[in-house]
Order: structure tokens, then C-alpha cells, then sequence
């Protein structure tokens, strides 16, 4: 049990451990539609089609509404290490690529992208742009939080799963850029890196979560 004088110095934030747990709602949001689509598009070898190609044709409502929450998701998490305060630059940055997934996401749940062997459109060239921005600030992101979790206390018991899962996070985008070619396996690859990616999101929403109670 916490004692009063400690309680007195950690209080308790209601405000961050409710955004904290609005962004764990819209993560699983995000995985249920996912998991919802392999059942409802089983004619989409999943070695051959990324997952955003489930936005396209039948039920792809579902995928769209799966990138929403995960959009909402990453705007949970920017406002609510934003009302922790950080005490780094790392931190302040680490809010502001959340942000900035938040939006690329919005787009990619707006245009649909452009399915393997269909003409280019201008709407999937947007697509493929938001899913460049995803990556590329979810990444830094994930980076940037380990180094937050080595160095803020708060974030301490953080440390270890925060650290490993950014590691396997940049190996598994890297893994995902070099099957990008016809006759790989890239659709697996995707679905590796959007695995690491939610763990890595549920462990630090939750570990947000943590910060708006008592130590």
C-alpha cells in the first residue's frame, strides 16, 4: 500500500489513465477488424496482399473502420504523454510522431490503396505515401520511448519490453522493405510488422496507463 506522503507526490491523473485506456479500446479495435478480415476475405492470399488491401471490395468497411481506430489510437497516446509532461525532448518528440500517425492513418483509412496488378491511381499514390509516414514516425516513435524508458523513472518498469520490441519493430520494417517484389512474401512481412507494431503499442498505452495512478 501506497503511503500518504508518496501518494501526495505521485497523485493520481484520471484524465491520463482514461486516454490511456481509450487508446487500448481503439488498438483493439484496430486488431479485431484485422483478424475479422482473414475470415471474411479468405480468397486473399495472405503471402501475395498487404493488409490494406482489405479496404478494397467486399467488407471493406471493416478494414477502413480498423484504420480509424488505430488512428485514434495513436492520438490517445499524443495526448496523453503530452498531459504526463514528459521531461525529455525525447518524450515531447515521442508525442509529436504519434500525432503525426494519427493523421497519416486518418489518411490511409480515407484512400484506399491500389490493389497488386490494378492501374496506379492518384488515391493509392496518397495511400502509399500515409504508409511511408506511418512507419517511418511509429519507428521513431517506438525509438524514441525506449530511450524515455531508459532514462524517465516513470517509464522505468518499461525499460526491457519498450527496448526489445522497438529493436524487433526496426527489424521487421526492414524485413517488410526487402520483400517488397513481386513473388515474395511481402504480405506476410506486413503482417509481422503490424504484430510488433500492436504489442509495442498495447505495452506502452498500458504503461501510460500506469502513470495516471499511484506508484
Amino acid at each position: 500500500m501506497s503511503s500518504p506522503m508518496k501518494a501526495a507526490i505521485v497523485p493520481t491523473d484520471r484524465l491520463t489513465t482514461r486516454l490511456a485506456d481509450a487508446a487500448l479500446v481503439c488498438f483493439a479495435v484496430f486488431a479485431l477488424g484485422i483478424a475479422l478480415m482473414h475470415l471474411l476475405r479468405p480468397d486473399y492470399d495472405v503471402s501475395s496482399h498487404m493488409v490494406s488491401d482489405y479496404a478494397v471490395g467486399p467488407w471493406g468497411g471493416v478494414m477502413t473502420t480498423a484504420f480509424a481506430g488505430a488512428s485514434l489510437g495513436c492520438l490517445m497516446l499524443a495526448l496523453g504523454i503530452v498531459r504526463s509532461r514528459p521531461g525529455s525532448v525525447a518524450g515531447w518528440l515521442a508525442a509529436a510522431l504519434f500525432a503525426i500517425a494519427s493523421v497519416g492513418l486518418a489518411v490511409t483509412a480515407v484512400c484506399p490503396t491500389d490493389l497488386p496488378g490494378a492501374p496506379a491511381t492518384a488515391v493509392g499514390g496518397i495511400h502509399d505515401m500515409s504508409f511511408l509516414v506511418n512507419i517511418t514516425s511509429i519507428v521513431l516513435a517506438a525509438l524514441l520511448t525506449a530511450v524515455v524508458a531508459l532514462r524517465d523513472a516513470r517509464w522505468r518498469a518499461n525499460r526491457v519490453p519498450g527496448v526489445v520490441l522497438a529493436l524487433l519493430l526496426v527489424v521487421a520494417v526492414a524485413v517488410q522493405f526487402k520483400t517488397l517484389h513481386r513473388g515474395m512474401p511481402y504480405g506476410i512481412a506486413n503482417r509481422v510488422v503490424i504484430a510488433v507494431m500492436m504489442a509495442w503499442l498495447v505495452v506502452t498505452a498500458w504503461r501510460l496507463r500506469r502513470l495516471g495512478r499511484p506508484q
